[in-house]
Formats: structure tokens, C-alpha cells, sequence
């Protein structure tokens, strides 16, 4: 306890800290126009690569995107004017991630629209991680964005930001949910939007918490007066509870279908396992698994399989079971 207390005291900003700290997150009066200049050139570059990266199932793209994004300034900006008490400036920049969650949307959104090749929901990698967001992202974010207050804090560790900007996913989910509502995928565009409304409570909260712990406010040497500031974080707490729900039961759903796949499998195994076949997919979705074999030869009774995956998994499903040859034979015809 000494020690986390003496962490604390050597870490709180002090009255010379707060200048410098203020400069990194709030540009006004002169500075206000070329910081909106460059955020949203560096938003705009950030949102193309990103969908380009989640368009060709990219994940180097996409990491890429993440640390040239510039959302999480304003929304750090945000929570340090909520603890120093500032509804005005909190206001304002909390207004200018509203532009700019709008702008990534419809971009991308007509990127999306745009393009040639075939976007599919249910096997890019870069979609799919995305719209199906569980407890453990939130988890991650707040961790993330404690981090983030923190490495804006100190000079000596500020050049960790950019891991903090991977770890916390902002504009890739929104390129998701563009991407998602240009395709009519309603569900995915969901899943995504969650994901970033998950990350961006995760930072007010967390992030405010690590600032106001780090006595931001007194070392502003503001006295916060009213109930603003207080009312704003229990919003805040109840905006995470309520979108904490979605997330357990999406990740029960995720975890009970991970269940299902891995039963599911061993009894096809077991299934197959004196004849010339292999399983070579199991996919489980709500009450329907898909399994596909590989090889030749005649096939067991497939009713054996419908009872075997059913009582393993102590539920009815509907299975579809796709045989598939061990060899593609072609017959070039070749001119005269």
C-alpha cells in the first residue's frame, strides 16, 4: 500500500505540469484552425487507410491506421475537461469526435460503395473481429485508456501513445460499421459501432479516473463548483453498464458457439474415424453446425452423426454435412 501511495505521489502533477499538459490537448484562440486543419487531413488519411486495409483483409494496413488516427486527442481532451471542471471545453471537443465518428461513417461507408471486389462478412478477418465485440474489449479498453491518461501525464513516456493507439481500436470499427451499412449488413454495422461506443466510454472513464487520481484539478488550482462535472462521469458509469450488457451476452453467445464447434468436431471425428474421410471444417452458428468432410469411399450412417453431435452437445441442431472428393480431376481440351 506504502508503495502504490508513494507511485501516486511521484507521479501527481504538480502547478508547473499543467501548461504543457493543457497544450497537448486543447488548441484555442490562434492555434484552433491549424489543429482542425491537420485533424482532419490525418482523419481522412487514417479512415482511407484503414478501409483499404479492412477491404483487402489487411491487418499491417490496419495497425497502420490506428496509430496515424487523431481521434483519441479530443477524446482525451474531453475527459481532462470533464475533471478539470471545464463544460465548455468539454463540450467542444467531445462535439469534434462527433464530426469526426460522422465523417469516418460516411467516407468509408462510400469507399465501400465503391469498390470492385467482394467484401465477405463472414470470412474477413478484419470484419469479423470487429462486430461481434465481448466483456473482454471493454476490459481492454479501459485498461488502455488508463494507459493513455497516463502516457499524456508524462513527458518521459509519452512515446508509448502509439501502442495505446493500437491497443484502443477507434476508427477501424467505425470503417467497419461505414463498410457494413453501405452493404446492408445491419447486424455487422451493430457489432461495430458497439465496438467503438465501447472504446470511446472506456477512455472518458478510465482515462478521467487516472487524471483525476493524478490531481489534475488541484494542480490546475480549479476549484470545480455545482454537480456538473460529477453528473457527467455517473452518466458516463451508466453509459458503460448498459453497453456492458451486449457484451456479456455477446461473448456468452461466442463462447457457447466455440463450445458447440469443438464438441461438435470430436464427435465427427469419432464419426469418420474407420473410414477414408477426414473433418476438415466445423462451423457453429445459433442452432446450425456445418461440417465438412474430405476423402472417399462409402460414408457412415449419417443419422449416427445427427445423434452423436446432438447428445455431445446436450441440445437439438440442425446439421448440414457437405462431402467433399480428395481429388479435383480437370480435362483440358486442347485445340487440334
Amino acid at each position: 500500500m506504502n508503495t502504490l501511495s508513494k507511485i501516486l505521489r511521484d507521479n501527481r502533477f504538480q502547478p508547473q505540469d499543467v501548461p504543457k499538459f493543457e497544450a497537448k490537448l486543447f488548441y484555442e484562440g490562434a492555434r484552433n484552425r491549424p489543429y482542425l486543419e491537420r485533424f482532419f487531413v490525418l482523419l481522412i488519411l487514417a479512415l482511407i487507410i484503414a478501409t483499404a486495409g479492412i477491404l483487402s483483409d489487411s491487418t499491417a494496413t490496419v495497425i497502420g491506421a490506428m496509430i496515424v488516427a487523431p481521434l483519441m486527442t479530443p477524446i482525451m481532451a474531453t475527459a481532462a475537461a470533464l475533471i478539470m471542471g471545464n463544460m465548455k471545453r468539454a463540450l467542444n471537443r467531445f462535439a469534434l469526435v462527433l464530426v469526426g465518428v460522422v465523417v469516418v461513417v460516411l467516407l468509408s461507408g462510400l469507399m465501400g460503395a465503391l469498390y470492385s471486389g467482394i467484401v465477405s462478412f463472414d470470412e474477413n478477418t478484419q470484419i469479423m473481429g470487429r462486430i461481434s465485440p465481448r466483456l473482454i474489449d471493454l476490459i481492454a479498453a479501459l485498461a488502455s485508456g488508463a494507459a493513455g491518461a497516463f502516457c499524456l501525464s508524462r513527458e518521459d513516456i509519452a512515446d508509448s501513445l502509439p501502442g495505446v493507439a493500437i491497443a484502443i481500436s477507434l476508427v477501424p470499427p467505425l470503417c467497419v460499421t461505414g463498410i457494413s451499412l453501405s452493404a446492408g449488413e445491419w447486424a455487422a454495422a451493430q457489432g461495430s459501432l458497439l465496438l467503438f461506443v465501447t472504446n470511446l466510454l472506456a477512455i472518458l472513464l478510465a482515462g478521467g479516473a487516472v487524471l483525476a487520481i493524478l490531481g489534475l484539478n488541484q494542480a490546475a488550482m480549479i476549484e470545480v463548483r455545482g454537480t456538473a462535472r460529477r453528473n457527467a462521469f455517473a452518466l458516463i458509469l451508466t453509459a458503460v453498464f448498459f453497453v456492458a450488457i451486449p457484451l456479456v451476452i455477446t461473448g456468452r453467445n461466442i463462447t457457447q458457439e466455440t463450445l458447440t464447434e469443438i464438441q461438435a468436431r470430436r464427435s465427427a471425428e469419432a464419426w469418420v474415424a474407420e473410414t477414408d474421410y477426414h473433418v476438415r471444417i466445423v462451423q457453429s452458428k445459433s442452432n446450425e453446425v456445418y461440417i465438412a468432410i474430405v476423402g472417399y469411399g462409402e460414408q457412415p450412417d449419417f443419422e449416427e452423426l445427427v445423434t452423436a453431435v446432438q447428445t455431445s452437445v446436450g441440445r437439438p441442431l440442425k446439421i448440414d454435412l457437405e462431402v467433399l472428393p480428395s481429388q479435383i480431376l480437370s480435362n483440358a481440351i486442347s485445340g487440334p
